[in-house]
This record gives C-alpha cells, structure tokens and sequence, in this order.
C-alpha cells in the first residue's frame, strides 16, 4: 500500500480526524509493546528505526554507520526481517542463492557493505549474528522489544518530519512521539530543510544532520535529458526531487507502493511507456534489486540513481556510537 498523501498534510485533514480513535488504539497497543524488556545479544546492537511507517532513508544510514565502524576497525553484522522475503531465518544473505522474493529487497543492499543476517526472530538471527562480528547493526526495528539494543537511532525526514503527527492509519507515526522518545537515544534528521520539531526539553537527546547525495557522474549524466522516474519506496516523490536538483527534467514519475513486488508485464509496459515518451527510465538501488529479479533482460533500460547518506558532523557521530557501546574512541582507523 502506498502511503496516502493526507498522512504528511502538517495539519490533520478530515479523513485524519476520522481515522484518529484508530490511530490512538494503534499507537497505545504499540507504546505497551515498546516498554517490554528484550534480551541482550553477545556483541552491542545499533538501531536504525524511525517513528513513523518507512520512508525516512535507514538504509543509506546504515550503510554510512557500517562504514564508520569499519573504518574504525571494527566488524559490523547487519541484522534485518527480510521485509517481502518468504525466508523466516536466521540465515546469512548470499546473493548467489537469494532475490528479493526470499529476503526482501534491502539485505540486498545492505550486503554490499557487510554481513547480512535474515530473521524475523530478532534474538535467534542477533546470535548468528554475533559469530560473524563484533557489532550489529539493526535495519529497523525501534518498535520490537525482542531484542536489547545498545543505541537506537530514530532517522526522521526533514522534509515531511512527522507529518500530520497521527498514529497508523490516521497519520505515519507507529506510536505517539512521546511514547517513543524515551526508546530513542537520537535522532538523525536526513536531507533537512527544516530544523526538527520533535525535541524535548525534559528529556534532551542529540540531533544528527545530514543529506542524501546522488552519485555525481550519474547524475550529471542526467541533466536535462526526458525522464520516466520509477519508484517503489516510502517516498516516491524523493527519486523526483533529487532528479530535478540534479538538473534533469522534464521529469515524469510512476510511483508504487513500498517494496512493490514488480511483475514482468509491469516492467514491460514500463519500457513501452518510455519509448512512447521518448524519456530515460530512472530508478532507485531498490527498486533495480526487484526489476532485475523479475525481468533480468530488461533492466539495461533503466538507470540506477544511487544515493548515500553524508553525515554533517560524521566523527561526532562515531563517537557517540562508539561511546554507547562502552567501545574504545581512540582506537586508529584500520
């Protein structure tokens, strides 16, 4: 499903007011099920989750904070349900032998960088986790208590920020801000336009910035040329906005819901539509993981976008982790 458009309104519409009784059933059962005690893993365990339902960029995030620690010498081990994947786990991500179908699109990313483990109990994959490094990072999670986590992240979009600040399926939020905050050691605010709003004077937290870049050469690439913008993630319109900061245009977008599970006939008609338009197919890193499983012929008509998360104040960051983590902040990168 995709995210309805009324959820990021800053004032709650009509249709938001009506879903809200929902919505706060929703956000209560959530906030119980946040306050229950997890068991702790072998190794620390880093969270990057957010407050509300998906579209924030946690994986750019998690990739840049696997590759701070790396830098520092340390081993890093990715832990994910495997969100659109049939594979209940615990079981460690092999490219070779897995597509989207069996453990989702973003292990497929994120396995690039690291280790990968799928599970959707969070304890059994933490324990296989733990044999392959010294750290783990959590893809998600903030809201399931199963598992300790060390630090957790909460990455907040600073365009839409909380939206209409309403529980599902009234608003974004999977619980009350207030009822998470104290499950949220930071926040980090990606491709901020806006200072954040969510803060607390009673229960101060740090606030790390930072943006999404696009790949240069690929988007230099793309400047001023017809463009078809396909795009199945929280946010759509965040491939056009970034296409149209690149300089590319006219720009035209076909928009899924979230981990859209693409069909062959969908990607065809795609590329039918493109060449109609005379405009260059343009998608995201996720979004080619499902296209190139469905219709692995077709996916030279598309141009991956490939974006990374910059932190502004990238050492302060490490050191916040590594502090924590009861880690040692002085140690040379390797």
């Amino acid at each position: 499903m995709r995210a309805p458009s009324f959820w990021w309104q800053p004032v709650p519409t009509v249709l938001a007011r009506l879903l809200s009784p929902l919505g706060w059933l929703y956000g209560r059962i959530t906030a119980l099920r946040m306050g229950q005690k997890g068991q702790k893993a072998d190794c620390p365990v880093i969270c990057i989750g957010n407050w509300t339902a998906g579209g924030a960029g946690k994986t750019p995030v998690a990739l840049a904070i696997a590759g701070l620690l790396q830098q520092h010498g340390l081993k890093p081990v990715f832990l994910s349900r495997g969100y659109g994947g049939r594979l209940k786990g615990p079981i460690r991500v092999n490219p070779a032998l897995h597509g989207p179908e069996d453990c989702g699109d973003e292990p497929l990313l994120l396995v690039e960088t690291a280790p990968v483990i799928v599970a959707q109990d969070r304890v059994a994959g933490a324990r296989l986790a733990a044999r392959l490094g010294n750290i783990i990072i959590m893809d998600d999670g903030l809201q399931n208590p199963s598992l300790h986590k060390t630090v957790s992240f909460s990455v907040v979009d600073g365009t839409v920020g909380v939206g209409n600040g309403l529980c599902l399926p009234a608003g974004p939020l999977r619980a009350p801000v207030a009822d998470q905050w104290p499950y949220t050691d930071a926040m980090i605010v990606v491709a901020r336009d806006r200072a954040p709003t969510h803060t607390s004077k009673t229960m101060p937290k740090p606030v790390f910035t930072g943006r999404l870049d696009p790949d240069p050469a690929i988007a230099a690439s793309l400047a001023g040329r017809n463009i078809l913008a396909v795009a199945g993630i929280g946010r759509p319109e965040k491939l056009m906005l970034t296409l149209q900061q690149s300089g590319a245009g006219p720009c035209t977008l076909k928009a899924f819901a979230d981990h859209h599970p693409f069909t062959r006939t969908e990607i065809e008609d795609l590329v039918r539509q493109s060449q109609q338009m005379q405009a260059q197919l343009v998608t995201t890193t996720k979004d080619h993981v499902r296209i190139k499983s469905c219709a692995p012929d077709l996916v030279p008509y598309f141009i991956v976008l490939p974006v990374q998360f910059v932190a502004e104040r990238e050492q302060d960051l490490l050191t916040f982790i590594l502090t924590c983590c009861g880690l040692e902040t002085n140690r040379q990168a390797r």
